[in-house]
């Protein structure tokens, strides 16, 4: 797959090092609207995870300074997605139109009646949506133990993603641009329920607000054989706690149980990876080296390899994607 990345913030630079890694996908192209950054200098990126941007070698890629620009290189395969929410709609129209796939990072839109229009642009599976969290290792476990019925049938969960105020970001609870804690945060987790357990029938949800958009909430996923399954979190009101996020999810023959929490000291706090089994063993799996980016290198290869057999890889599926801000919108109402 050979790949141009429009957006070149926090997020394009983590996309920029997965292709780096990929044996599977090349960057052959980028654009930005930043002369520095077309000239390879993207010190200026920082963000919650991953190291800082550096300048790097922009010789062996075409760059432009706009996505009309780099449409029309006929040496693109997909247009890598990295802008802020409000301007994919944009991109991935423009992108269709040009003949091109499209792999957008999440979340696909701001609300539910866009995230469908655009997930069902182009032909079938032009429209993959980046949400890495079924990449991550500890949550891969739990998409791969659905698929292949290893200890039986989900039968219930329970999710947690909390963030300090996100105070870099002055529009962060703004509807129009950004989408505030549901759409920006818990969109991972409204994508990895509807992914492990189906599309609910209904939604319970219960918040405490900021600027009218949920700041702290917790629901409940109703489903017609009423399997227990709830997510809670959004942003606290303190800086100690900069980011958590875990489940405990149980199967009919085992409990899978993780959690993640980093504190403004350095300090961090971890139930690592444990399955509980039926018959009382506990199992702890080893999970690998652990650096954050590879899970983006197999999203994007899962992408490369999504565009290279003309099937889509489930976990970038753009209707599961838009299931996902349904799911967001919902809970809002």
């Amino acid at each position: 797959m050979r790949a141009g990345i429009v957006g070149v913030g926090f997020m394009g630079w983590i996309h920029y090092l997965a292709y780096q890694r990929s044996e599977q996908a090349e960057l052959v192209a980028f654009c930005s609207r930043d002369a520095a950054k077309r000239d390879g200098d993207w010190t200026s990126i920082q963000g919650n995870f991953g190291p800082p941007g550096e300048k790097i070698d922009v010789s062996g890629m075409a760059v432009y300074e706009t996505l009309d620009q780099m449409l029309e290189d006929p040496n693109i395969d997909c247009i890598d997605i990295c802008l802020p929410p409000h301007l994919h709609a944009d991109a991935i129209e423009k992108t269709i139109a040009a003949g091109k796939k499209v792999l957008c990072e999440k979340p696909l839109a701001l609300n539910a009646a866009d995230a469908l229009r655009l997930a069902q642009m182009g032909s079938p599976g032009d429209v993959m949506v980046a949400h890495v969290l079924p990449f991550m290792p500890e949550f891969r476990l739990l998409v791969d133990a659905v698929n292949d019925k290893r200890f039986g049938e989900p039968v219930a969960g329970r999710f947690k993603r909390a963030i300090s105020p996100p105070d870099w970001i002055p529009d962060f609870y703004n509807p129009e641009t950004v989408g505030g804690p549901l759409i920006d945060l818990h969109v991972h987790d409204a994508h990895l329920i509807r992914v492990l357990f189906g599309m609910p029938e209904a939604v319970h949800s219960s918040s405490l607000r900021k600027e009218g958009v949920p700041q702290l909430f917790e629901t409940l996923f109703v489903y017609p054989d009423g399997k227990p399954v709830s997510a809670g979190g959004g942003v606290i009101n303190s800086p100690g706690r900069g980011f958590t996020h875990g489940y405990e999810v149980s199967f009919e023959r085992a409990t899978i149980q993780f959690e993640f929490a980093a504190y403004a000291d350095g300090t961090t706090a971890n139930i690592p990876l444990v399955i509980l089994h039926q018959d009382g063993t506990v199992e702890h799996p080893e999970l690998g080296g652990g650096d954050e980016i590879d899970s983006f290198v197999q999203e994007i290869n899962a992408a490369a390899e999504s565009i290279r057999t003309g099937k889509v890889s489930p976990l970038l599926d753009g209707q599961l994607a838009a299931d996902a801000i349904e799911l967001c919108q919902q809970q809002a109402e």
